[in-house]
C-alpha cells in the first residue's frame, strides 16, 4: 500500500526534524516547510494526506493557513503549538483543524492522533465517490455524470478530465499538469489536446445548461469553481 504523505509546517527546525524522523520510522512519507506561506503553497500544489501545522509561523500564521486551506480542501489538520489557551484551541477547531496538540508533547500521542485523524478522514470519505459541483453530480462508482436528473454522455477521456478538474476544484491547473494527470506522463502529443477536450466538455455541460463550470485562466490553464 502506498504510504500516507504528511506535511509538517513548523518553523522550529529541531522539532520539525525530530517529528520527521519519527514519522519516517513509522513508514510515512514526510515533507517540511518552515513558514506559513511556503506551507500553504505546498498544500495547494502537493497531494498530502495530513498536515501538522504550528500556529506561530513566519509569513502567514497557522490560523490563517488553516482558514485558507479550508476554502479548497478537507485534508486533516493537526495543530501543533506552544499555546495552551482554551481560546486558541477553540479558534483553531472553529477554523477547521481536526485536532490540537500542545508542546511539549509525547511523540506517541502525536502518532496516535495522526492515526486517528487519518482513520476518521477515511471513514468520513466513504461516500466521496460522489462529487458535486453546483447542480452537477459525478458518481465514480456508476461512472456517471448528471446535471440535475439529466445523464451526460461523456467519452472515457472526457470523464477522466472532468473528474480531475472536480477533484481539484478551486485550484488553477496548468495545461501540462492536466496533460500528465489525465493523458499520462508518457504522452508525447501537444498540450492543445487539453483545450480541445475542454471545448468538448463545455459544449456538453456549460453551454447546454447555460451554467459556467469550467473557467479559463489566461496563460495558465483551467479551474472548476463551485460558486
Amino acid at each position: 500500500m502506498k504510504p500516507y504523505k504528511i506535511l509538517i509546517i513548523e518553523d522550529e527546525e529541531k522539532i520539525a526534524r525530530f517529528v520527521e524522523l519519527e514519522l519516517q520510522y513509522e513508514g510515512y512519507e514526510v515533507n517540511i516547510k518552515y513558514n506559513g506561506r511556503d506551507g500553504l503553497k505546498e498544500i495547494e500544489e502537493g497531494n498530502y494526506d495530513l498536515v501538522i501545522l504550528d500556529i506561530m509561523l513566519p509569513g502567514i500564521n497557522g490560523m490563517e493557513v488553516c482558514r485558507r486551506v479550508r476554502r479548497f480542501s478537507d485534508i486533516p489538520i493537526i495543530m501543533l503549538t506552544a499555546k495552551d489557551q482554551v481560546e486558541d484551541k477553540v479558534m483553531g477547531l472553529d477554523l477547521g483543524a481536526n485536532d490540537y496538540l500542545t508542546k511539549p508533547f509525547a511523540i506517541e500521542e502525536l502518532l496516535a492522533r495522526i492515526r486517528g485523524s487519518l482513520r476518521r478522514f477515511k471513514v468520513s470519505n466513504k461516500d466521496s465517490n460522489i462529487m458535486k459541483i453546483k447542480n452537477l453530480t459525478m458518481d465514480a462508482d456508476k461512472y456517471e455524470v448528471k446535471v440535475e436528473e439529466d445523464i451526460i454522455d461523456l467519452t472515457k477521456r472526457e470523464y477522466e478530465l472532468l473528474e480531475y478538474l472536480i477533484k481539484n476544484k478551486q485550484l488553477v491547473l496548468p495545461r501540462v499538469q492536466i496533460l500528465e494527470a489525465v493523458w499520462g506522463y508518457d504522452y508525447s502529443g501537444d498540450t492543445n489536446v487539453v483545450d480541445v477536450y475542454i471545448r468538448y466538455l463545455r459544449s456538453k455541460i456549460d453551454d447546454k445548461y447555460n451554467e459556467k463550470y469550467i473557467h479559463t485562466v489566461r496563460g495558465v490553464g483551467y479551474v472548476i469553481k463551485d460558486e
